[in-house]
């Protein structure tokens, strides 16, 4: 009998297809919020009436300040910085405007606020095999998001946050650390660099097919994730062949929500996540990237024990007969991403030492073929390269 759980996102609201100055406003002002605090990045901050300008003017009187200083990977420091920032502004409500990395260094500044936490060595605690589980206060700070990119990161409630001294990526997860409403603009993407919304949208189809294909897969997520897969691949070539169309925009951003929709639900993602995190926390590759290059080959490496539940991969992207890495390595080409481990500048090497720290990982841990040995680990590189 299959048994498992099933988590509930403590998330009230998503609103789509409306502006996301009009849209946060709403939220705020349901909220009660006086004192809203927006989080970014300095390429959004560079952007002339980008998503970032449009939030911040709507906002009004109610903006209280804004830290657009958050790097790729979400490193402690940044989220350090940008919580005293918060701290000193008396803020009442967090904005995220950005990607992946803008939405988790969010939820891990709310951890800050919460516990009071001024240095990237006061996070210690609640980081590694024996963390703390943080508690969260009464009147917990919470938070929106508007993403700008695929990533997903606003539909769970974990953060994952670089740990600079060790150059490794670290999660933390926590109920309240899910945004309270997420605002789905299509038109808030429309600043992002094409191969970021592409790679990220690659990352969402990752999401899709290695929770598809877990062994905590169930009824109830398995079809949230074929249908997260079978949006993405519609809705990414249409942005391609027409950047300005914001129709496709909105159901790539549905696709995303579905796609990861069985993370947050507690299925475990596998060997594509895990390699990724050291190839971004270690070794400096893009987020989407490192699921545009590890994908196709974990899928491959994994046939050999999930076959028949590839097919349903295959058939969600309309081609039954084709093995799903191919395909998957097909959409990949077509938007023009990097498709090897050479493209994103990895060294041979350095593929040792990347399947030794991939190991530590609970995604590789949880790989439908089992990984147990660095050599494991190797195979799947050497396919990548």
């Amino acid at each position: 009998m299959n048994s498992g759980h099933f988590n509930i996102q403590a998330q009230e609201r998503i609103v789509f297809g409306k502006p996301a100055g009009a849209a946060v406003l709403e939220e705020a002002e349901r909220y009660a919020a006086r004192r809203v605090f927006v989080v970014s990045t300095r390429s959004l901050a560079r952007c002339d009436n980008g998503p970032l300008q449009r939030v911040i003017a709507a906002l009004g009187a109610k903006h209280v300040g804004t830290c657009a200083g958050i790097a790729a990977h979400s490193p402690r420091e940044d989220v350090i910085a940008a919580a005293a920032q918060a701290r000193a502004a008396q803020a009442d409500l967090l904005v995220a405007v950005g990607g992946g990395s803008v939405v988790d260094a969010t939820k891990a500044l709310q951890l800050c606020l919460w516990l009071g936490l001024e240095t990237p060595e006061d996070m210690d605690p609640y980081f590694g095999p024996s963390a703390r589980k943080p508690e969260a206060p009464r009147d917990a700070i919470r938070m929106l998001a508007v993403p700008t990119t695929l990533s997903a990161a606003e539909f769970t409630s974990t953060a994952g946050i670089n740990n600079s001294r060790t150059q490794t990526k670290q999660t933390i997860s926590h109920r309240l650390f899910a945004p309270r409403s997420v605002i789905l603009d299509p038109a808030a993407t429309l600043a992002t660099p094409q191969w970021l919304l592409f790679c990220t949208g690659i990352r969402a189809v990752d999401h899709a097919a290695e929770t598809y294909c877990s062994p905590r897969a169930n009824p109830a997520t398995e079809a949230l994730s074929l249908q997260g897969l079978r949006l993405l691949v519609r809705a990414l070539p249409r942005i391609k062949a027409n950047p300005a169309d914001l129709e496709p925009r909105l159901e790539a951003q549905f696709g995303a929500w579905q796609a990861v929709a069985a993370v947050a639900a507690g299925v475990s993602v596998g060997a594509s996540h895990g390699i990724g995190y050291v190839l971004g926390g270690t070794y400096g590759v893009a987020h989407g990237h490192t699921s545009c290059v590890m994908l196709p080959a974990v899928l491959r490496w994994n046939a050999a024990v999930n076959s028949e539940r590839q097919r349903a991969l295959s058939e969600a992207m309309g081609a039954p007969e084709r093995p799903a890495a191919d395909l998957v390595a097909a959409l990949i080409a077509s938007l023009d991403l990097p498709r090897s481990l050479r493209a994103v500048n990895i060294a041979r090497s350095s593929l040792d030492d990347i399947a030794k720290r991939a190991l530590g990982y609970e995604p590789v841990q949880m790989n439908p073929r089992p990984i147990s040995r660095p050599e494991d680990v190797r195979e799947i590189l050497d396919l990548a390269w």
